[in-house]
């Protein structure tokens, strides 16, 4: 859409900033304006793929080196999270997904191509059998599943189709099917975990997590299960997925259309103060833009004119492109309870963001 084409190079230029000052650095959220070094802190975080994600897709669209080298700079500090290997969960779709896959799908880079891989077989191994889930987290959490998985198990379709191997996308359709039956509400809402027994597989219950509570609805979850059930359909042709992205999609806007299109952190929840998270709004949009061309041309306009709306109250009055700052969508907020991490900018936002206005211009890169 022409609209929003200058955006693109105003965000180009912005990054290329952010990135002289990084340093080589893998931001998170900024802080009094400037982003740290969030890899120092903890090189297996969930985050650390998203600017390296964001980089490729402005490789793609400008042609820069800059971009791309700054890309393989982060995708080489990460090889450190896969050799140490025990603090990697389900988010191993997230960290390379948009790093390696990325590299690997542009570049046809073979050491990329093996990260990628070896991300897919730490992220099937999870798989529970008894339970036919992924498990989500490590430690205590077992049986845990949250709705943000549905965002990673792309990575398992993409290594069923590398390898002609159809272990991976079973893993994945079954995970699927476990958090389609037991994460997603009658009404649309999405539990955001489930917990489930380890030995049996049988479901126990759900469990309060980043929104307000276990029966809650919380926002940034919600906008994963568009998004993740629109992909979910585009890997399989399962039309029951694309009928639970269009209930939760459904939900999603209803909800969203009560605060001028700038979600609020939970649905179901007293507000708060700082009570908005646009990084859900920019998930959602980029759901809504895959949701849409899965439909009729009349059906799926109305999920893109949705998607346009919640990207013009973002870009209206929570963007901020001056070069001095870092970040670029701000009003996101990490969790419902928390005391900080509201009204900050997140670097999935930023990513997201990026990536609904490339699908706009039908020249994103294929990242899931």
């Amino acid at each position: 859409m022409e609209k929003f084409d200058h955006y693109l190079d105003k965000i180009a230029e912005k990054v290329l900033h952010e990135s002289a000052r990084l340093n080589g650095g893998i931001p998170y959220i900024p802080e009094d304006g400037h982003y740290t070094d969030i890899g120092k802190e903890d090189i297996a975080w969930w985050t650390n793929g998203f600017f390296g994600g964001l980089l490729w897709q402005l490789y793609h669209y400008t042609e820069n080196e800059a971009f791309r080298s700054y890309a393989e700079q982060i995708e080489e500090r990460l090889d450190r999270a896969l050799e140490e290997f025990v603090d990697l969960h389900h988010d191993v779709g997230f960290m390379w997904l948009h790093t390696a896959v990325a590299n690997y799908r542009k570049t046809e880079n073979g050491k990329s191509r093996v990260r990628g891989l070896k991300a897919a077989s730490i992220l099937s191994s999870r798989f529970n059998s008894n339970g036919h889930f992924i498990r989500a987290w490590n430690e205590e959490k077992t049986g845990w599943v949250i709705i943000d998985s549905m965002m990673n198990i792309p990575l398992l379709h993409w290594a069923a189709v590398e390898l002609k191997d159809p272990r991976f996308k079973q893993i994945a359709i079954a995970h699927a099917d476990t958090v389609q039956q037991y994460l997603i509400r009658e009404d649309g809402s999405s539990a955001h975990i489930g917990s489930f027994d380890p030995e049996s597989g049988d479901f126990i219950e759900w469990i309060g997590g980043q929104g307000f509570s276990s029966d809650s609805a919380w926002s940034r979850g919600q906008s994963w299960a568009i998004y993740g059930f629109a992909l979910s359909y585009k890997h399989t042709g399962n039309t029951n997925y694309l009928n639970t992205a269009i209930q939760v999609a459904n939900y999603f806007l209803a909800n969203s259309a009560q605060t001028n299109n700038i979600p609020v952190i939970d649905f179901k929840a007293p507000p708060i103060n700082a009570d908005t998270d646009t990084s859900a709004g920019m998930i959602a949009a980029c759901g809504l833009l895959e949701l849409s061309r899965s439909l009729s041309k009349e059906h799926g306009k109305l999920y893109k004119d949705a998607a346009l709306q919640l990207l013009s109250a973002v870009l209206d009055s929570y963007t901020d492109f001056s070069i001095e700052t870092d970040g670029l969508v701000m009003g996101g907020a990490v969790d419902y309870h928390g005391k900080e991490g509201k009204n900050v900018g997140l670097v999935y936002a930023d990513y997201f963001l990026i990536e609904a206005l490339l699908k706009l211009k039908d020249s994103e890169m294929d990242l899931w």
